[in-house]
């Protein structure tokens, strides 16, 4: 609701992009108990007149059905980049190695994952983002939707 994120009443849309969040997360993902048991309550989510998920899955496992799939990346420096000015801007030490290698981990984790490893799925767009403007990759979605919705 308004770019926010609530569990119940509670408001979470900070909690969940701490990067320790981002971390355990991935760790997690690698049990397939935990992600069946997930895959309903995410799947409710999806609303008439429709729903914008953002997840390394979202595509491949969660939404297969989807009018329309990105597959959105960036060099991990680019994303290490973003996520240190992102925790500075908000008061919060961060050091870029440090992130760098959180980011390369993540990865490998959940790209080598024995269930639903990351990868780009059929049919989906790629939008490599590294050196893109959150206006122009917004804009490039918002283009495919509109050629996706025709048909």
């Amino acid at each position: 609701k308004n770019g926010l994120v609530f569990l119940g009443n509670l408001d979470v849309t900070e909690a969940i992009r701490n990067e320790s969040i981002g971390v355990l997360a991935s760790q997690i993902a690698v049990y397939p108990e935990v992600r069946d048991a997930l895959l309903a309550l995410q799947r409710g989510f999806r609303r008439s007149p429709g729903l914008v998920a953002d997840g390394r899955d979202m595509a491949s496992r969660i939404f297969t059905n989807a009018l329309l799939k990105v597959f959105l990346t960036a060099s991990v420096e680019a994303r290490a980049e973003r996520r240190y000015k992102q925790l500075i801007a908000k008061g919060i030490s961060a050091r870029m190695n440090v992130l760098l290698q959180d980011l390369q981990e993540r990865d490998a984790r959940d790209i080598q994952r024995a269930t639903a490893p990351l990868k780009q799925v059929e049919g989906a767009y790629l939008l490599d983002t590294s050196k893109l403007s959150v206006d122009q990759a917004v804009e490039q979605v918002l283009s495919w939707y509109q050629v996706a919705s025709r048909k």
